[in-house]
């Protein structure tokens, strides 16, 4: 697997995490790949053969080959079906709101094609451009300045918001919310009803996303030796607290995580 990241322009540092590419080449036994949460918005380009997204153990669908990854609270699994190469945007959790009209969390737990957030002609057309481009570093000019033109008719996202998710990032999702507000609980529902129309989930899934983040870097990278270690740095109530949250967005527990074939693609990206 080749996997690149990419920083953005200094005008959208504050929105996108980063770009990033993958390469795979084409295997005659493919592994279905399991996707974890990450807390993040996603815009990806399928430039290679189709993937499938499985929705049931049997049943799969083809991916949009121009689409937007929504916030995912559970686990789903990807399959190649061929030769992969993929140019994508990961975007802040609060990052991708400012670009489109829908509520984020009409976004939540699917893919949605791009036509569908900017408009037929628009969407093609900027689809055309990225599949025609000789390569990332001028993918990367074809998209940032359509999302520059994009921010500049947008108005910006909900304060509240922005500094609940800041906040969550910073204390790697172990923030309580009471505390983000300062005791100024009369802005508890407006928060809730921001955050879900412009995050995707609620402020809580957040953080235990951004938390488990966390853990699983500390796991892949070796900076702590055992389950105990990794729940107490990661600020856990203990060790049962943290293997439940680890089967809730993983699906398996977290001995098995580590050298899964089907973990293959998310070690990556959380690495």
């Amino acid at each position: 697997m080749n996997y690149q990241t990419f920083q953005p322009h200094s005008d959208l540092g504050s929105l996108i995490s980063c770009y990033w590419t993958l390469e795979v080449p084409e295997e005659n036994n493919s592994e279905r790949q399991r996707i974890i949460p990450d807390g993040c918005i996603e815009m990806a380009f399928i430039l290679g053969d189709d993937i499938k997204r499985y929705t049931s153990k049997d049943e799969f669908i083809l991916q949009p080959r121009a689409m937007v990854l929504g916030q995912t609270i559970e686990p789903f699994y990807i399959e190649p079906t061929g030769f992969v190469n993929t140019f994508a945007i990961r975007f802040y959790p609060y990052g991708f709101a400012n670009f489109v009209t829908m509520p984020i969390k009409d976004l939540a737990n699917k893919e949605t094609p791009i036509e569908l957030l900017f408009g037929a002609y628009t969407a093609k057309e900027l689809e055309q451009k990225i599949i025609h481009a000789t390569d990332t570093k001028q993918r990367i000019e074809i998209i940032e300045n359509f999302l520059l033109e994009k921010l500049n008719d947008k108005i910006t996202i909900d304060n509240i918001v922005k500094q609940t998710v800041e906040a969550l990032l910073s204390s790697n999702g172990t923030e309580s919310i009471t505390t983000i507000l300062k005791e100024d609980l009369s802005k508890r529902r407006q928060l809730e009803r921001n955050f879900k129309k412009q995050i995707g989930i609620s402020p809580k899934q957040l953080g235990k996303v951004i938390r488990l983040q966390t853990a699983l870097k500390m796991m892949l990278n070796k900076k702590k030796d055992n389950l105990t270690n990794i729940a107490y740095e990661s600020e856990y109530f203990d060790q049962a607290h943290f293997i439940k949250d680890f089967k809730e967005f993983t699906g398996i527990n977290p001995k098995e995580f580590l050298g899964n074939e089907n973990m293959a693609l998310s070690t990556l990206f959380y690495k």
